[in-house]
């Protein structure tokens, strides 16, 4: 880890290549659409100004698609999203960072700017990436 003067931000550690779907689509068609397959989540995009965004993680689709046996082309992404998402900013410092996921009990969560999605942070990049010296 680094001294006081220098902490390692989000921004640093977090990855910027998601996906963002739209909460009509079906699980089956974001999943074809997903680009980037290493995030695990699939971001929901808002419907209008004043919503948030929702977030799809894999295990989400497990439990709550596939488990139950249904189809993946006749559920939506917003029956099984979570939403409002909780998220950082990516000036954050990933001590707190790394303190608020798992206080929730989240691997991973959106990075917004201004309101924005600009990347999606986890753990697993807190930890590995964070144990250099900036």
């Amino acid at each position: 880890m680094t001294n006081n003067t220098t902490p390692i931000l989000v921004k640093d550690v977090m990855w910027t290549q998601v996906d963002i779907v739209d909460s009509t689509c079906t699980v089956q068609d974001a999943l074809n659409d997903m680009q980037h397959k290493k995030t695990k989540m699939l971001l929901v995009d808002k419907s209008h100004k004043y919503d948030e965004y929702g977030v799809v993680l894999i295990a989400d689709i497990a439990s709550k698609v596939i488990a139950k046996n249904r189809s993946l082309d006749r559920v939506n992404v917003y029956e099984i999203m979570n939403k409002p998402a909780i998220s950082v900013h990516s000036n954050m410092d990933i001590r707190y960072c790394a303190e608020l996921l798992t206080h929730f009990g989240l691997s991973r969560c959106p990075v917004l700017d201004n309101g924005k999605i600009v990347g999606v942070v986890s753990l697993t990049s807190i930890v590995f990436n964070g144990l250099r010296v900036v």
